[in-house]
């Protein structure tokens, strides 16, 4: 495969989108063709009905960014990605039907490098097509100025040693505190970066990701396999206990409420903040309120505003905040959102999230001691 073109600018608009879209059935290749169309910064530059032919015009086109099916003869959409982001990296919108129901196939995409994803359009919802062009064009901009690592670069990224708390052995002494995530779009992989940087014995934390139901049960799963930490799907009424990582389900907004001296877990069925449910806003202020100056609250990669405001609330209520740096972030939409607000007090690069997570919980000890003392 050809080297990689210079990526766009990140809000560079001088120039269209070149997208190309890959999927193996002619009518979704002409509807999503259709919808891009519409959006006059976009450009498609092409389509192919398999990973071959595909492979084929990436050479000849040099496309921006590539929309992508998982399903299709001769080569299927995980292995053309796989081998993609070795040789030659570049932003990935999965469009797939398993986008909607094979939770675990689209966390692999996600894995091997995809930016985003969304289920085919579906003809039999016509009156819905319209919600779904802006959509996907939504998110083929976002990816155009999407941060993307070769897949050998991440394969290189050993696993973190876990962080320390404190220099003094044992469990940690107190319960009262609490980590706030929140993320949206590349922030299946962050999340997984931080929290497999951090100890057993962490404080509780609760996590916002933009992420539909079909998938956040999975990928508690997942997160479970491979996190010191237990990591579960909140559920109402939950106790949040050190050592233990609430993920918010798909469908509902997670809120945490003060129980006397314990941290309850409260899902929502209410509309989606800023479209979106769960809604890191929704998170993030109820932390402000509920646990103030105990909590540290964490913004990582997104695409949109959704969580800025939140973390402001939570560092005016004496909460630490931190945000990636827009240079590990795949998108740098909400964190930098939140870092113009005035609402961030770290900026940290992904790899050293954990430790500065790690470094603030040991400092909240000193500054108790220093209050009771």
């Amino acid at each position: 495969m050809a080297m990689p073109a210079a990526p766009l600018a990140r809000g560079d608009v001088k120039r269209r989108i070149r997208v190309l879209i890959v999927d193996d059935s002619a009518l979704v290749r002409q509807m999503l063709g259709d919808m891009l169309a519409r959006d006059p910064a976009i450009e498609v530059v092409g389509a192919a009905g398999d990973a071959h032919v595909a492979r084929q015009k990436i050479k000849q086109l040099n496309p921006d960014v590539l929309t992508l099916d998982v399903e299709m003869p001769k080569m299927d959409g995980l292995t053309f990605l796989r081998n993609l982001m070795r040789l030659r990296p570049m932003p990935v919108v999965m469009v797939s039907s398993l986008a909607e129901h094979g939770a675990e196939v689209t966390l692999d995409a996600l894995a091997l490098g995809a930016v985003d994803y969304l289920p085919k359009p579906r003809v039999d919802l016509a009156a819905r097509l319209g919600d779904y062009a802006e959509e996907l064009i939504e998110k083929v901009k976002a990816a155009a100025n999407a941060s993307v690592r070769t897949l050998a670069a991440r394969d290189g990224h050993p696993l973190a040693a876990p962080a320390r708390l404190s220099a003094g052995p044992g469990p940690l002494r107190t319960t009262d505190r609490i980590i706030a995530i929140g993320a949206s779009t590349g922030g299946t992989e962050a999340i997984k970066e931080v929290l497999t940087g951090l100890p057993a014995d962490a404080p509780g934390i609760v996590v916002a990701q933009h992420i539909p139901k079909a998938f956040s049960t999975s990928f508690a799963r997942r997160m479970n396999e491979c996190c010191r930490m237990t990591v579960c799907e909140a559920e109402d009424g939950q106790q949040v206990i050190p050592g233990h990582v609430y993920i918010a389900p798909g469908d509902r907004h997670l809120e945490v409420e003060r129980d006397g001296a314990r941290y309850i877990c409260k899902l929502d069925d209410g509309e989606p903040v800023n479209r979106h449910k769960p809604s890191v806003d929704v998170l993030f202020r109820s932390i402000a309120r509920n646990a103030g100056r105990n909590a540290i609250g964490v913004l990582l990669t997104g695409m949109g505003k959704d969580g800025a405001r939140g973390l402001l609330e939570m560092r005016e209520a004496g909460s630490r905040t931190v945000a990636q740096d827009e240079a590990t972030s795949v998108v740098w939409g909400m964190p930098g959102e939140a870092v113009c607000l005035g609402a961030v007090q770290h900026v940290i690069a992904l790899p050293q999230l954990a430790a500065a997570v790690c470094e603030l919980v040991a400092a909240m000890d000193i500054t108790r001691e220093a209050r009771s003392a």
